[in-house]
Order: structure tokens, then sequence, then C-alpha cells
């Protein structure tokens, strides 16, 4: 697959760079962004985290917003970024363009009606496609750790639940963490999977984390003044079905914190050493 380089900015010694590709997964051009910390630049193969943003977002989000730059460069790990849903013509939106449905709001799921099934494949995207692409053109390992931030917090729980085997660790700052029971999750899934709610279950992390597939560390921040916390997020029953299954979840709660990225780039840099300690023990 072809890569087409957008932009390049040198950052703490390493290179954040913007690429578009044909995504054969998803059907349409996408675009993301890598950072590469200076030991790639030196040749060194080395650790990726992946970080999927959450409703809105795109690729430049976390990278413009986080700060992450500064240690990744120091510990040595690359962060890739893609976009949070499919875009372009053709692509199907919602027709009433609510921000929590089409463009910018893929739901890291693979969409099963129509019309969003030919395009809204973003589960393949991110656990498959992505990752190969990118181990194919950049000096990276395959030692992957997976991070996110709401919706994209849900995308990282759910393919690092589903997929124990090909991620060291996984974190995420308030994530839909029961969508199966939030209102962004039901209208989402009711659209891209349908009405059978068992189907919705392999995309719902608190479903997953109480009868797990294997154990990958986790790492959870939710925010005490999040807006979205009562309704959409439901942290309790993520850490329920951690406390039934013997789950590795941490799940922190900070007072006065909302639902922004001044929450994130706050603990940023613990969760970048949170995946460093664990993508070191598999290197």
């Amino acid at each position: 697959m072809a890569l087409e380089l957008v932009s390049e900015n040198k950052s703490f010694g390493g290179w954040h760079k913007q690429y578009r590709h044909f995504s054969r997964v998803l059907d349409c051009t996408m675009q993301f962004a890598i950072y590469l910390p200076p030991a790639a630049m030196l040749g060194e193969k080395v650790p990726v985290l992946y970080w999927l943003s959450g409703l809105t977002c795109t690729d430049e989000n976390f990278m413009q917003k986080a700060g992450a730059q500064r240690l990744a460069a120091e510990l040595g790990i690359a962060i890739v970024a893609p976009d949070t849903s499919p875009r372009g013509e053709g692509i199907p939106d919602d027709p009433d363009q609510a921000y929590d449905l089409g463009l910018g709001a893929g739901f890291y799921v693979n969409a099963t009606m129509a019309p969003w099934c030919d395009h809204y494949r973003m589960y393949d995207y991110v656990v498959a496609e992505l990752p190969a692409l990118v181990e194919a053109h950049f000096p990276v390992s395959q030692h992957r750790s997976v991070a996110g931030h709401s919706m994209g917090g849900h995308g990282a729980l759910v393919a690092a639940l589903r997929n124990p085997q090909r991620y060291a660790s996984v974190s995420a700052f308030s994530p839909i963490s029961n969508p199966c029971n939030a209102p962004w999750g039901q209208k989402a899934f009711t659209a891209y999977l349908g009405d059978d709610r068992e189907a919705w279950q392999s995309y719902d992390a608190s479903v997953l984390m109480a009868k797990p597939q294997g154990l990958v560390a986790a790492l959870v921040d939710q925010g005490l003044a999040d807006s979205f916390l009562a309704r959409e997020l439901h942290p309790e029953a993520l850490l329920a079905a951690a406390k039934d299954s013997g789950y590795p979840l941490t799940l922190r709660q900070h007072e006065g914190y909302d639902h922004s990225y001044y929450f994130i780039a706050s603990f940023i840099e613990e969760h970048l050493r949170f995946h460093a300690g664990h993508l070191q023990k598999e290197a």
C-alpha cells in the first residue's frame, strides 16, 4: 500500500508525520499521524502505542493537545493516531448531521447494517490493517499497546480484550465502558449492528471484561467532574466486571477533572510510563 506524506514536523528530536493512504478495509482514503522518536530515526525498531480518539476527533487532536511527544521521545515509543471514521465523497453520514453517528463517530466496530457496512469497519482497520501498514513502512516492532479517550477508550479496551495476544497493555481516559447501556452506544450500535443486542456485546468492554479471553494490564482514568460520567461512561460497570473476573484493571477517579484534553494532558505521562513498562517486558 502506497503512503502519501501530508505533513511533517520535527519534535523533541523525532518526527511527527501525517500520511494518507487507501484503505482496502474501509474502501476509502484514510489519514493517520505517527510520532517517531529519535531512536527510530537511528534505525532502531521501536514499540508502538496506538491512540484511538473520541467523537468528532481526527488524527490531529491527540498529537496537538496531549503533549505526549517529549516523553515518547525519551521512552523510545512511537505513537500512531488514526482517524475516527471513514471519510470522503460517497461515505455515508448521519442524515441529521448529528455528531455522535457517521463521520467522526465510527465507534471502532465492523458495521453489518446498510448503508454503513460498506465502509464503517473501523475495528478491522485499527486492529489489523493499520498496524500491518505501519509495521511494513516504519522502523517499529510488533510490540504494541493501545490507548484512547471516550469513544476511543471504548475502542482501545475492546481491541485489547478481544485480542490479548496483540497488545502488551491498554489504557483509557473517560471510556464509554458499557455502551450497551449508554445512549451514545445504543444509538451507534443500533445503526451499525442492528437490533440484536447479542451482537452488541462483542463490542462492550464491561461484557468482555467479565469473561476475558486473556489478560492485558489495563489502566483507566476517569474525571469526576465529567459531564458525561453518569449518562454515557459507566466506569462502575467496568470495575464490577473486573472484580468478578479478577481482571488486572486499575481504575482511578479524579476530583475536579472533566472530559477534555486538559484532563488527558494532566495524566498522559503516567499512561506512557505504564505502557513503556509493559512494552519493555514484551521486548
